[in-house]
């Protein structure tokens, strides 16, 4: 994890970064002296966001940093600084307003990412004082969020299994004083955990509930992510082309401990609760089969019409527990379907809701972050394809089209009505590597969700309808 020194508060010899954006590149160059116009120039400097110009004094030594930023959003226009500049400080030639100076300042920091657990990159950064009116606390907390949750997508399924997640949840527990209870393997059984424990049996690092709570006033916030930390896809065994990225599995428990995270440091006004069945879908005698009909913590019933759709049968006892202590917000995450990444690609998280004003608030984050996300109707007409002859519900549907809709409708049977619900089927993994946002485990949505939840709360409408 990125340190914070790599944000420095001493300004002394730091050299200035001139920010411009497309639209003002022109008349600031004209402004210049003939010597830094043909340097540019020269250099073949195109001012399109994230690109940036070394400019040197008189002596050729570096004397400022030319960057244009995108307007709309400048974090990513920031990230390739720490790691593309000469080593040493730099600070904002120019006051940015408060939330530019923040996303300048997180966008920094970001580009300090990398995964080091098993190899150090080596790398020396550059470091940025803190622009003036930026907001350290929540730049810092949304890091180090960010960061947890990314490096717990990158840990392989041989050092991040069940009983590995366990404690990751239990240190983030401790660390902000939170509490934090596992149940585990047959414990699941007699706890009524029954579809968790039928997913995850077959695995050595038996199965898990995670459940951590936090706070003692406000809304009942419950998050409850996937935590699949390796998929073989079970019976129906995957391919190896389809199991290579499967220890990306868990990205829906990493998604709800980062925002765990930054919702204890920021100390939001909730009573928050997390939980995450954690397990491997592995191969063995024990395990579940195709045409099983598993019992649920519910008390549906499920016919399993596929065990590589391991997912949402964990999730649904996740969710009913989750439902039954009736929260003011319910918001799922999770690797669910690979039909939601054929409809919006991979760096778009699709999200069903069944509250247009808790989706209305996530929407206008989305926009106001420029963190995109997509919401997808919950189309009742599809429920028909999880009938079963012999269950209350199949966990797949025969039909092909509108995987992620069907997952989402199968998830919905698992929350009341009258609860206000949202679910994110997201990637959890960048393909290729951009400024900030190297290959690997990442969060898309994650700020958009966060600033969504501040918002119900500031406008008191994170209460129960």
């Amino acid at each position: 994890m990125a340190e914070k020194t790599f944000l420095v508060s001493d300004a002394a010899g730091a050299k200035p970064i001139t920010v411009q954006t497309r639209d003002t590149f022109d008349a600031w160059l004209k402004q210049q002296d003939a010597v830094w116009r043909k340097w540019i120039d020269q250099s073949g400097f195109k001012a399109a966001p994230g690109n940036f110009c070394l400019l040197p004094d008189d002596a050729g030594a570096l004397a400022e940093v030319l960057l244009i930023v995108d307007a709309e959003e400048p974090i990513w226009s920031y990230a390739a600084l720490p790691v593309s500049l000469p080593p040493g400080s730099y600070r904002l030639a120019s006051s940015l307003r408060a939330p530019a100076a923040t996303r300048a300042a997180l966008g920094w920091w970001l580009g300090t990412y990398a995964f080091t657990r098993y190899k150090d990159n080596g790398r020396d950064y550059a470091r940025l004082v803190w622009p003036k009116g930026a907001d350290e606390n929540l730049v810092a907390h949304m890091a180090e969020a960010i960061f947890l949750a990314r490096d717990l997508i990158n840990t392989p399924a041989n050092d991040l299994g069940p009983a590995a997640l366990a404690d990751a949840a239990k240190v983030l527990a401790k660390r902000h004083r939170a509490k934090c209870s596992v149940i585990v393997g047959d414990a699941l059984l007699r706890k009524n955990y029954p579809a968790v424990h039928a997913v995850g049996r077959a695995s050595d690092d038996e199965p898990r509930l995670i459940d951590l709570r936090w706070g003692a006033r406000g809304p009942k916030v419950t998050l409850v992510g996937k935590g699949v930390c390796f998929d073989s896809g079970g019976l129906d065994l995957k391919p190896a082309s389809g199991m290579k990225m499967m220890k990306k599995d868990m990205g829906g428990a990493a998604y709800v401990l980062g925002l765990a995270s930054l919702i204890m440091a920021q100390k939001l006004p909730v009573r928050l609760r997390v939980l995450v069945p954690a397990v491997e879908n592995a191969v063995s005698g024990n395990a579940f089969r195709p045409l099983d009909v598993l019992q649920t913590r519910k008390g549906l019933t499920v016919e399993v019409g596929n065990t590589d759709a391991e997912g949402r049968l964990i999730l649904c006892d996740a969710l009913a527990e989750a439902d039954s202590e009736a929260p003011d917000l319910l918001i799922d995450f999770a690797t669910l379907t690979g039909a939601a990444r054929v409809a919006l690609g991979t760096d778009l998280p699709a999200f069903f809701c069944n509250d247009d004003k808790l989706a209305g608030a996530v929407l206008r984050q989305s926009a106001a972050e420029n963190d995109p996300v997509w919401r997808m109707p919950l189309h009742q007409p599809y429920r028909q394809g999880l009938e079963s002859k012999v269950a209350d519900l199949n966990n797949i549907s025969n039909n092909p089209y509108g995987g992620a809709i069907v997952a989402a409708l199968f998830l919905e049977q698992f929350v009341s009505p009258t609860t206000r619900w949202a679910h994110f089927d997201v990637m959890a993994w960048n393909l290729t590597s951009r400024p900030g946002r190297p290959e690997g485990g990442d969060v898309m949505g994650f700020r958009a969700v966060y600033s969504a939840i501040t918002e119900l709360i500031r406008r008191g409408s994170g209460s129960r309808r």
